[in-house]
């Protein structure tokens, strides 16, 4: 059975992408959100199994998305992916209980290695 993967980004060409690099894989994209606030609206609906997280969007940025779902959802799995992450970006996203980390553009070897940790 796949694995419900929601993925949370303002950029179509990443939905694009990552349904091209999960292609043939134990993953399916459930739900594309193009903001934090729309993520929080839908995950109960949709309840994914792996949550892939933008941190800069439009409105709510990803890492405080993310730790609104987390604290309803202790037990979610997000990964947060940007192309500008600093230390204190991977500090916080650590601290919030994101599952993982995942650098843009994604490869997929780095995508499908942290999906497998994030779901341990």
């Amino acid at each position: 059975m796949s694995k419900r993967v929601m993925v949370v980004d303002d950029s179509r060409l990443v939905k694009v992408q990552l349904g091209d690099i999960l292609e043939g894989t134990d993953y399916e994209i459930v739900i594309f959100c193009r903001s934090g606030e729309d993520a929080i609206a839908k995950y109960d609906e949709v309840k994914p199994d792996l949550v892939t997280m933008d941190i800069i969007m439009q409105g709510m940025d990803g890492l405080d998305a993310a730790e609104c779902i987390l604290k309803s959802h202790p037990d979610a799995r997000i990964i947060m992916a940007s192309s500008l992450a600093y230390d204190d970006t991977y500090e916080r996203a650590k601290a919030i209980g994101a599952k993982g980390f995942v650098d843009k553009p994604f490869h997929r070897e780095q995508l499908l290695k942290a999906f497998e940790h994030a779901l341990c």
